[in-house]
């Protein structure tokens, strides 16, 4: 016979914790930018104007990592519902303007050279990305606190 902790929630024991997170968001995140620079690469080879094809590649990219990250990595903070949504919205809304200013940033500061293109996206990727796992973590899809009143 085991005894179940009536403090710890099938969501709280899903979840993996920092470093099973982070795996996790790298995985996805991998995963997302596959999707991102894809799309990217593939709207840059129609002529799209590059910022317009790097904001279009970030959004599909982003709607990807939400909704992978809210099933697979922040498990613990599934149930957020409309607030959840709306502060992913505003999240991700400040990154996109990180992610195409810093890669607009780029493409105008680095001099010439085969991967311009290719080094400006990574740069802003990795902004926007350090940004995002930080704040999914800590507000978005936080895990809820243990009640009051439990001894831990």
């Amino acid at each position: 016979m085991t005894a179940v902790d009536p403090v710890v929630t099938p969501e709280e024991r899903q979840s993996p914790g920092l470093v099973g997170q982070l795996i996790r968001f790298v995985l996805i995140g991998g995963f997302c930018a596959l999707v991102d620079s894809g799309i990217y690469w593939l709207l840059l080879q129609t002529g799209l104007w590059v910022h317009f094809a790097k904001a279009i590649s970030f959004i599909a990219g982003t709607t990807t990592a939400y909704f992978l990250n809210k099933r697979f990595t922040f498990s613990g903070g599934v149930k957020g519902g409309m607030a959840q949504v709306g502060g992913f919205v505003l999240l991700y809304t400040v990154t996109f303007f990180v992610n195409v200013g810093v890669n607009a940033l780029m493409l105008a500061v680095l001099p010439e050279f085969r991967w311009k293109v290719a080094l400006s996206w990574v740069i802003a990727q990795g902004m926007s990305t350090l940004i995002n796992f930080v704040m999914l973590r800590l507000v978005i899809f936080r895990a809820p606190s243990p009640a009051k009143g439990h001894a831990e």
